[in-house]
């Protein structure tokens, strides 16, 4: 019997694996083809404070071997979020990590505020890194001062664990990694979307209204690998991995690199069973190579 469990800054998980921001919703939908709770948590879909309409369509675009999106953080607020969602998830045995969006400075730590006396939220991941939109989102997460702002605000906020999301859109994401750190972030989670633009050479006009977004999928995989296996030899908090995993092998990949535990993404667009595919595809390998605690595994690349 394998041990799957890890924590994760704080947060307790069964498995290693959640799901990435924006891709799952709250899993209502998810869960018609497998029980969520079978997750180590669920991750919301960004969250801000009274909520955003979102970027114009067309917002989706196919790339080889990934997709880019404009979609804005386009939600309901954060009173629908407790209304609806966390309602929903109330009914699972799974813990819940909401995604905190804002504006401003302050309104991060205004989600936060709404949210900390709920006890279905266990906790947050900040995301300071979404190419998206043109107010905070990825301008928040490019500039380490910035950085120590905005997290030391929600770490004044709350007692629960504090996830960092980051950019990859910088020139040293190390630096970035450090200032959440310092500032008072229980993990960091890496890596959002990388910013990219596709073109329609008939039309002559980019194929995004936004002309540009978010890439993600398995082509972004190298470079997330990549900017792991650097903040792991860059700070002590652990790291939640993310970027084109598809499948436990990839998972395992991303926690030998120095993740703690991971996140599924844009396969579950691709197949809506993703996430428990990646969590029995993680158990297969640690049978099959004699692992008896995942944790080993972390951080364990041979150089």
């Amino acid at each position: 019997m394998v041990a799957l469990r890890v924590n994760l800054g704080g947060l307790v998980m069964k498995n290693p694996v959640t799901t990435a921001s924006g891709t799952f919703a709250a899993g209502r939908e998810y869960d018609d083809f497998y029980d969520v709770s079978m997750l180590g948590a669920v991750t919301t879909k960004g969250v801000s404070l009274n909520g955003w309409q979102g970027n114009a369509s067309p917002r989706i675009a196919e790339t080889p071997s990934g997709m880019l999106n404009s979609i804005g953080l386009q939600n309901p607020g954060v009173a629908v979020l407790k209304e609806k969602d966390l309602t929903w998830l109330e009914g699972k045995d799974v813990p819940v990590i909401v995604n905190v969006s804002g504006h401003s400075f302050d309104e991060y730590v205004q989600v936060i505020e709404a949210l900390d006396d709920d006890a279905r939220v266990h906790a947050y991941e900040i995301n300071i890194s979404c190419p998206n939109v043109d107010e905070g989102g990825m301008t928040f997460g490019t500039h380490a001062p910035s950085v120590e702002n905005v997290v030391s605000r929600c770490r004044a906020a709350t007692k629960k664990p504090l996830i960092v999301k980051l950019t990859p859109n910088v020139t040293d994401v190390t630096e970035i990694a450090r200032a959440a750190e310092a500032a008072g972030a229980d993990a960091l989670s890496l890596i959002n979307t990388l910013l990219g633009m596709a073109v329609d050479a008939r039309s002559r006009k980019p194929l995004l209204s936004r002309v540009v977004g978010g890439l993600s999928g398995p082509c972004v995989k190298p470079v997330a690998l990549r900017m792991v296996w650097e903040c792991h030899k860059a700070v002590k908090v652990p790291l939640l991995g993310m970027g084109g995993i598809c499948t436990g092998t990839d998972a395992v990949e991303f926690m030998l690199a120095g993740a703690t535990a991971v996140a599924v993404g844009t396969a579950n667009f691709m197949n809506p069973a993703a996430g428990r595919d990646v969590v029995e595809g993680i158990r297969a390998y640690c049978e099959e190579q004699g692992v008896d605690d995942v944790n080993e595994l972390i951080g364990g690349l041979q150089c």
